[in-house]
């Protein structure tokens, strides 16, 4: 018998997942997700707002900036993250800011990417409620030589020059993490140069991971060879006696990664269906809580049966609730009923909180407004329980 009792715990709980929120702050919510319930509107809107931003319309920043951009977004600052940062936390929910500014490709704009990390490792030290940072590999580096590597293709001592720069980039980022002690999630990609990143981030786990996982490597489980990649990286780790990070989420770039292999004439790296990914998901949770004693991991999910499960795994294998080496996070505006009601029973929970100017994070909104709109029942998910939460309030 485990000696964990697990707290009981309901995501259905709406009065928990949105505790934060005042009246007219549910409203809203409920305006703009039932908004994106439409798929029209979407799709329509979306264009609307990049050619508004674009010819600078009077007034089109501050729409945006007050709807879509507050329910996703922390600010365009770190300074403005500070008052989201605070009311997260006062709810037991770390912060993880991330800056979603997509890089111009020079080496200026590289190096402006990795001041800004730097100065959210920076915050994250002098803060008890920013438990990681984040960054890409490809706002320090330039993607195609990071492809160039995977190829085995040899560089020109120009790209030796950059690649050697970007590489020194991501090096700084993980030394000042570990310095302070903060934990960095080093981003997953697409599959054509992922296994660049790969190396790169076991060379900064080797270097850094020796007394506990600062650096943590992200697994995109849609990818049918990604448990296979988990379970090599922990033997390395093994060998290598260091600890292994790893971020688990199930995947980003699926229409792209069909349509680059369709291309390229290789297999497509992702599973045939969901139900393979949700299954291959959850044997790598059971993967690494059973090896917890070297792997820590954060379960980035909005799925509700995979977030059970870790919750069951914990209990089974006698890990408790707070135990540093275990943590869920969700997206900054979305499936509070899980970030809330996790942290409300004890569980590390933390929130992406994405941020950076308005129009230089539009991509990411209208991936968000996509995706709630695309993914089956996530949006009407989101939409149910702020409905149900306005009855339940109107009822007492």
């Amino acid at each position: 018998m485990p000696l964990t009792q697990a707290p009981p715990i309901s995501f259905d709980d709406t009065a928990v997942a949105f505790a934060s929120k005042s009246d007219a702050e549910l409203r809203k919510m409920y305006a703009l997700f039932a908004s994106m319930n439409n798929n029209t509107l979407v799709k329509t809107g979306g264009g609307m707002m990049k050619a508004a931003l674009k010819w600078s319309i009077p007034g089109t920043k501050f729409l945006i900036k007050h709807s879509i951009f507050r329910q996703f977004c922390g600010g365009e600052t770190i300074k403005e993250c500070v008052p989201v940062i605070a009311e997260l936390g006062r709810y037991g929910i770390g912060t993880i800011l991330d800056y979603s500014v997509e890089g111009e490709g020079s080496d200026k704009s590289f190096d402006q990417t990795r001041d800004e990390i730097l100065a959210t490792i920076d915050l994250a030290h002098r803060s008890t409620h920013i438990p990681f940072s984040v960054f890409k590999v490809t706002g320090l580096a330039d993607s195609a030589l990071l492809e160039k590597v995977q190829a085995g293709k040899a560089f020109t001592p120009a790209e030796q020059a950059s690649y050697d720069r970007a590489y020194a980039r991501v090096d700084a980022i993980c030394q000042r993490a570990h310095q302070y002690g903060v934990r960095v999630f080093v981003d997953a990609e697409e599959s054509w140069f992922q296994q660049t990143i790969d190396n790169m981030a076991y060379d900064m786990m080797r270097k850094y991971n020796r007394e506990s996982a600062i650096v943590w490597n992200t697994y995109q489980l849609y990818r049918h060879d990604r448990l296979d990649a988990i379970k090599e990286a922990h033997d390395q780790a093994k060998q290598g006696n260091y600890f292994l990070g790893g971020k688990l989420v199930r995947g980003a770039y699926m229409e792209k990664e069909a349509r680059i292999a369709s291309q390229r004439g290789y297999k497509n790296p992702i599973n045939p269906t969901k139900q393979e990914t949700d299954a291959l998901y959850d044997e790598s949770l059971r993967y690494c809580v059973q090896h917890v004693d070297r792997i820590s991991i954060c379960a980035g999910t909005h799925n509700e049966a995979s977030s059970k499960l870790l919750t069951a795994l914990m209990q089974e294998y006698d890990v408790q609730p707070g135990d540093q080496r275990i943590w869920f996070a969700q997206l900054y505006g979305m499936s509070d009923n899980l970030s809330y009601n996790l942290a409300h029973a004890g569980y590390n929970t933390a929130k992406y909180v994405p941020y950076g100017p308005v129009d230089a994070v539009m991509p990411y909104l209208l991936r968000r407004a996509d995706e709630n709109t695309a993914i089956a029942g996530q949006s009407s998910r989101e939409f149910l329980l702020i409905q149900k939460e306005i009855r339940r309030r109107q009822g007492r």
